[in-house]
């Protein structure tokens, strides 16, 4: 398993490094490998598929059926 730093994760994400940091710590991001007390690695195929299930189908459909949950008007006053 060959793996890839926080800059060419984050790049290969498309998202900075530093948001990749937040998403590390928050526990929102793909998993990582922690090969030393600050030293981080991604497995490629890990980001790939947290980048996969991130995708969502485009929302024209949705709109055109009408089943897009309703927003709230703004309260008055």
């Amino acid at each position: 398993m060959a793996l890839i730093t926080r800059a060419a994760a984050a790049k290969m994400l498309g998202i900075g490094v530093r948001t990749l940091e937040r998403y590390d710590s928050t526990g929102e991001g793909p998993g990582f490998v922690r090969v030393g007390p600050r030293l981080v690695r991604y497995d490629p195929e890990v980001c790939r598929s947290w980048a996969s299930a991130r995708t969502y189908p485009h929302r024209a459909a949705e709109i055109a059926r009408g089943t897009t949950p309703k927003q709230k008007a703004p309260a008055a006053g």
